[in-house]
């Protein structure tokens, strides 16, 4: 149980700076080369469209995660244990896209960090 704690605790965080990330680029931030295949320094209005979604994605991944370590009870019955399996997915998934990209940024620091988030969800989705 201590360990599915820690790994959503860790896991809120890394999809907190995300999130704000991902505001920042929605925001006109110049960092497009880390983010939806690095073609763009400057996002443009679609992809800042889907920024904002990630930002929200991202947050209902963390009510989740919380939910099913048991430090929120906010869903219904088995709800979050289904729900974080598709989170391991949509991790796993993600970083083919980041691993295959053509930006360096997005390859070395996206790639590793879907991984890790996909670990993490993987120990809360076992726990």
């Amino acid at each position: 149980m201590i360990g599915m704690i820690l790994a959503a605790s860790i896991m809120c965080a890394v999809l907190f700076g995300l999130g704000v990330f991902q505001l920042l680029l929605a925001a006109g931030a110049p960092l497009g080369r880390l983010a939806w295949g690095g073609q763009y320094r400057v996002l443009p209005t679609r992809l800042r469209v889907g920024s904002l979604v990630s930002t929200c994605l991202y947050a209902v991944f963390s009510l989740v995660v919380l939910d099913r370590a048991g430090m929120l009870s906010v869903l219904p019955g088995q709800t979050a244990r289904i729900l974080v399996w598709v989170i391991v997915g949509l991790f796993s998934l993600g970083a083919i896209p980041n691993l295959i990209s053509r930006s360096r940024p997005e390859r070395y620091v996206m790639a590793p960090l879907s991984l890790f988030l996909s670990g993490l969800s993987l120990v809360i989705a076992l726990g």
